[in-house]
């Protein structure tokens, strides 16, 4: 490891904590609300725990996913993979599939059509640096579970079965699949990928301040590969048309990634594909990137001219993009009021042999908390695997789970309360950029989710806690991402029936985007979200980015309230212009927030028809009526949102305090987490219920990443060995207790137009450190290597 990792250590001390059990008030922040009477709805709805708008759709079964819209003249295809990690195909012998009536091609790299041939075409928006996987590209095997060959028939179980008919010899070479031999390996990361920001140069002289520290931890540790395994496994339907158009529907987090993809790789027009995305069965970050399956699917439907289906089986799930394992080594020096003198983290991730693939692991050990002598190292080493790729809290999962546990250490060697730690450390402005957070509410988040969880009963020593043959552990962590915003496209049109529809070629991946959006637009033309449409997911919608790093609401949601203020601004125009005596006595700029839109008409609010009663003039109008008389049928404005430059003067991220209980089996070793209290400011929540949704998610994942989930290789192979839901273990309800989701009040005026920050990643980051932590201080035993199972503590 010591050339992997910068090797001057010191000595690691450990310490421990403990508390009685309490009780935490345990809100069910999951529940969805059900709606107010209309009147009180057509007040204020950002902020309110309105339902789903796509609710009904989802559990009426009337939501049509990418591998479920039909088509005429549906033909399916099936993947052949490869069984070996390294070496290169032989020969192909596909003579027994294509013998049965049904089958209609087989496609290998020996007969695909041609491609294009430079690796720019085949780089999506996100893709890392170096060569992008062409499927079916030649006859080099790079990785187990590669594809080989995609058998179309007229039926799926034809083309399944055909497809284990195809024989397939190969020469097997020499394969890594292991990240610990190949650490002295490692090397820095290409920064061709964009958006990856390197650790910055080092602050002062870690290693030297770490010796001189009162008390210091120094421990190496480890996650490992995880895969993202949604409910809907991935897969895509290409409808070729007479013309030589393509409609395809697909399972993305961008559509029009997928688009632009398909344009390079198949040298198409932009008018000649059209991709196609409304619901999503979760994704996690596997949607990002275009996956094997659709280039194979469009090779396909072109050969054939048919409408193509590939789906891939939960096995094929484990063949491409996963979290990458970690090798992590930290080390913390503190004098013995608890300040912090000297942060080293280093970290080396594994990607493949063809990609760069890159991880912000350590940077946040340099943003969250204060000290002069910091030290950050990322470095990446190379597997016979395919790419990783980007998942839930990317980097963060990882790294903050190596920091809050040596965070946690440190306060064990200094005999100080580990909250109490990160207090003393806290930082009111970024140490590494050194600028002031445009909102920063995280002792907030200590303080309430400490009070929520009942921290103040904890007492300062493991195996203290028991309840019967149970050994009760507390443990917490703080949480960071960043509050990011891209440039995005809504349009807002309203019809002469009062139905405001907003669109945009953003994805709803199961975050609740569909009801945000259109909560947003409801709130701002103050309207009932019921006369609200929002459509997503189609290329020929306005542009918008990929729906990933919890961009979205600040980001398309910023866009749609600029548009419906530019609307709401126009029509309040129309009023003084064209709705008569009742509204032409006021300006434009006072009408605009005078009134409300309900049952197809403007109406002022009760407050602001003084002028028309003394008059008998009408206070309101049909939207009917008012176009006609402009001469118009709709009203509508698009706008192009792009980030503001004060962004650059502020570093912006959502923090949170994560609060854990478990319960160990002291004679099995058999972990329960109980309860888990997650406190986060998030900037301005647009609707708690999804919000809350999304935390609870995000515990669960973390509990997963602590307690559960691993790709388990058998490295002689260079396979994963349980790829299926049987033996890749995920949580299940059987294993979740009680979490408690507490937004705390945060205002901010910089981050973006709407003052919000996303909340799809905060909601895993520190969980697996809490959890961790919670079990030393149940055991007295410190598990530095995730998932943390019987094993590690019988």
């Amino acid at each position: 490891m010591s050339t992997a990792f910068e090797s001057r250590r010191g000595g690691a001390q450990a310490a421990k904590t403990s508390a009685p059990p309490t009780q935490a008030s345990s809100q069910a922040s999951s529940q969805a609300p059900t709606h107010a009477p209309t009147q009180a709805r057509t007040q204020a709805r950002i902020g309110a725990p309105l339902p789903r708008v796509d609710g009904r759709a989802k559990v009426t079964g009337s939501a049509r996913y990418a591998a479920e819209f039909p088509a005429a003249g549906l033909v399916h295809g099936a993947v052949v993979n490869a069984p070996i990690a390294r070496g290169k195909i032989i020969a192909i012998d596909a003579s027994a599939a294509q013998a049965l009536p049904g089958v209609l091609l087989v496609l290998t790299h020996e007969n695909r059509p041609a491609l294009a041939e430079d690796d720019a075409a085949w780089k999506d928006q996100i893709a890392p640096g170096g060569q992008p996987f062409r499927p079916l590209g030649d006859a080099r095997i790079r990785y187990a579970g590669q594809p080989v060959a995609l058998v179309v028939a007229e039926t799926p179980e034809l083309a399944a079965h055909a497809a284990s008919l195809v024989r397939v010899r190969y020469h097997s070479e020499p394969h890594q699949t292991d990240l610990g031999p190949v650490l002295q390996d490692a090397v820095m990361p290409s920064l061709e990928k964009g958006g990856f920001e390197p650790p910055p140069a080092p602050r002062g002289d870690a290693w030297q301040a770490l010796e001189r520290a009162d008390a210091r931890t120094d421990a190496f540790y480890s996650t490992p590969v995880e895969f993202h395994q949604p409910m809907e496994p991935h897969g895509c339907t290409v409808v070729p048309s007479a013309d030589g158009r393509f409609t395809v529907y697909e399972k993305t987090q961008g559509v029009r990634n997928t688009q632009q993809y398909l344009m390079k790789v198949f040298a198409l027009p932009q008018d000649r594909v059209r991709v196609v995305s409304p619901f999503v069965g979760g994704a996690f970050g596997s949607g990002l990137r275009p996956q094997y399956h659709l280039p194979l699917a469009m090779m396909a439907a072109r050969s054939l001219r048919r409408p193509v289906r590939v789906s891939l089986t939960r096995a094929q799930m484990f063949t491409f993009g996963h979290r990458p394992a970690s090798i992590q080594h930290v080390a913390l020096g503190a004098r013995r009021d608890g300040r912090l003198e000297a942060i080293i983290h280093e970290a080396v991730g594994e990607t493949s042999q063809f990609e760069d693939f890159t991880d912000v692991v350590v940077n946040w050990a340099g943003q969250l908390y204060r000290a002069d002598h910091v030290q950050l190292g990322y470095k990446l080493a190379r597997l016979d695997v395919y790419t990783p790729i980007d998942m839930r809290a990317p980097g963060a999962a990882q790294g903050l789970f190596a920091l809050e546990c040596a965070m946690d250490e440190l306060a064990v060697a200094l005999n100080m309360d580990p909250l109490e730690l990160r207090i003393r450390n806290y930082s009111t402005e970024d140490p590494e950029k050194k600028r002031p957070f445009s909102s920063k509410a995280l002792l907030d988040c200590y303080a309430q989710g400490a009070e929520r969880f009942g921290w103040g009963a904890r007492v300062a020593a493991p195996r203290s806690m028991r309840e019967g043959h149970e050994l009760v552990g507390y443990g917490m962590a703080t949480g960071i991402w960043e509050a990011l915003q891209t440039g995005a496209s809504v349009r807002a049109t309203l019809d002469a029936d009062g139905v405001l529809a907003l669109a945009s070629a953003t994805a709803d991946i199961g975050t609740g985007t569909y009801t945000a959006i259109s909560q947003i637009g409801a709130d701002i033309l103050h309207m009932p979200i019921e006369d609200v449409r929002f459509t997503l997911g189609d290329t020929s919608l306005p542009d918008a980015p990929i729906e990933g790093g919890s961009w979205t609401v600040a980001s398309v949601g910023s866009a749609a309230s600029v548009a419906c203020k530019q609307l709401r601004a126009r029509l309040a125009q129309l009023l003084v212009e064209h709705g008569g005596v009742g509204f032409a006595n006021l300006d434009a700029d006072t009408l605009s927030e005078a009134f409300v839109i309900e049952h197809g008409e403007v109406c002022l609010r009760s407050g602001n028809t003084q002028g028309a009663r003394d008059t008998g003039a009408a206070t309101r109008i049909a939207i009917a009526d008012l176009l006609a008389r402009a001469g118009m049928k709709t009203l509508e404005e698009q706008v192009t949102l792009k980030p503001d430059a004060v962004r650059e003067r502020y570093s912006m991220a959502t923090h949170s305090a994560v609060f854990a209980e478990v319960r160990v089996d002291e004679s099995l070793g058999q972990v329960r987490v109980a309860r888990v209290v997650s406190a986060v400011a998030a900037g301005r929540i647009i609707n708690p219920a999804t919000a809350a949704n999304q935390i609870a998610g995000g515990v669960v994942w973390g509990i997963g990443m602590a307690l559960h989930e691993r790709a388990q290789f058998d490295h002689t192979l260079g396979r994963i060995m349980n790829h299926n839901l049987a033996d890749y273990l995920v949580p299940t309800n059987a294993d979740i207790g009680d979490i408690d989701v507490l937004f705390v009040d945060e205002h901010d005026e910089f981050v973006n137009p709407l003052g919000a920050k996303g909340v799809g990643e905060i909601g895993v980051v520190g969980v697996a450190a809490a959890v961790a932590n919670a079990i030393w201080h149940a055991t007295g035993k410190r598990v530095r290597a995730l998932p943390i199972t019987l094993d590690k503590l019988l």
